[in-house]
């Protein structure tokens, strides 16, 4: 357990759980941001917490969106190693909050991520971010959210009256830590079990409830909501780390293989066909390192893909 990183324990297994009920914030942060509980967007979730890191130059941003099996889970999940680390290499850092799929289904929690990236846009001159050096990351559903924001083409609407739909979603890299590369209950049945593929929270992303049938409009969201299916040759990077074990289930597992690295090994194979950059790494891969590095190794690729200041 002691490999676990405290920022990770949202993520390991919420996905699974099939049901869940919004959680009061009780976390308090070693480190204290520079803005707390700023709205980014209409809804009472759309929150984000941020810190600045201190430049004269403009800053990375990396982005960090919660896991929860979008039922549960919030802000505060960052961890102060992630943190820490980014604002002592100079990259600053937002979390943030999203609507629960039992607020309301899919596309939202993905639209609200993309927009959260959008708002920061617009903050990039008065904070002293780089906005062309802008990454995301997450445990699980937000692994997911980061990977559909990162691979979607550009959701930028050049005419909108708001000025906030007038930015760029796009991101220079990405880090998933036990993510999802689809969320089609099909293909994660193929890839991992049916037991995987039946869980509550899938049905939940979906506006389904037990016993409910899909019919046309979500299969076709099946597609939609999977990251993989909105991989082009122009897509950003990603550092994956999954915190279980390259193996078969044992035959008792409760739902934990929707966090199985054959889902980041599945995304790797179309990011290898279109050229594309993606690391896959499990736990055995850092059982001999100091604990954290899969942290300061993520930070590390990030920093290695952020476009070089002029």
């Amino acid at each position: 357990m002691n490999r676990f990183l405290p920022w990770l324990f949202s993520a390991m297994a919420a996905f699974a759980a099939e049901t869940g009920k919004p959680k009061a914030e009780l976390r308090t942060y070693s480190i204290a941001p520079d803005f707390a509980n700023l709205s980014y967007g209409p809804h009472e979730r759309n929150v984000m917490d941020v810190w600045k890191a201190k430049s004269d130059r403009p800053t990375p941003l990396v982005i960090h969106i919660h896991g929860g099996g979008f039922t549960m889970g919030d802000k505060t999940s960052v961890g102060m190693p992630l943190v820490r680390y980014c604002l002592d290499h100079g990259i600053s850092v937002a979390t943030i909050n999203y609507r629960y799929a039992t607020q309301a289904p899919y596309p939202a929690p993905m639209e609200d991520g993309a927009r959260a990236v959008q708002f920061l846009r617009t903050k990039a001159k008065e904070w002293n971010f780089d906005s062309k050096a802008f990454a995301a990351t997450g445990g699980s559903a937000g692994a997911g959210i980061s990977m559909w924001i990162g691979f979607k083409d550009d959701m930028a609407e050049p005419g909108s009256a708001d000025p906030v739909k007038r930015q760029s979603t796009r991101l220079s890299a990405i880090g998933s830590v036990d993510g999802q590369s689809t969320y089609d209950p099909r293909l994660v049945a193929k890839l991992i079990d049916e037991k995987t593929g039946n869980i509550g929270a899938l049905k939940t992303l979906y506006g389904l409830k037990a016993g409910d049938q899909p019919d046309a409009r979500v299969l076709r969201q099946y597609d939609e909501a999977s990251p993989y299916t909105h991989l082009s040759t122009d897509d950003p990077p990603v550092f994956m780390y999954y915190s279980r074990p390259n193996r078969p289930l044992p035959p008792a597992d409760s739902g934990e293989g929707i966090h199985h690295p054959r889902l980041g090994f599945f995304l790797k194979e179309r990011m290898d066909k279109l050229g594309l950059e993606c690391e896959v790494h499990v736990v055995d891969d850092y059982k001999d390192k100091p604990q954290g590095q899969q942290v300061r190794d993520m930070v590390n690729f990030f920093r290695a893909h952020f476009p070089k200041a002029p």
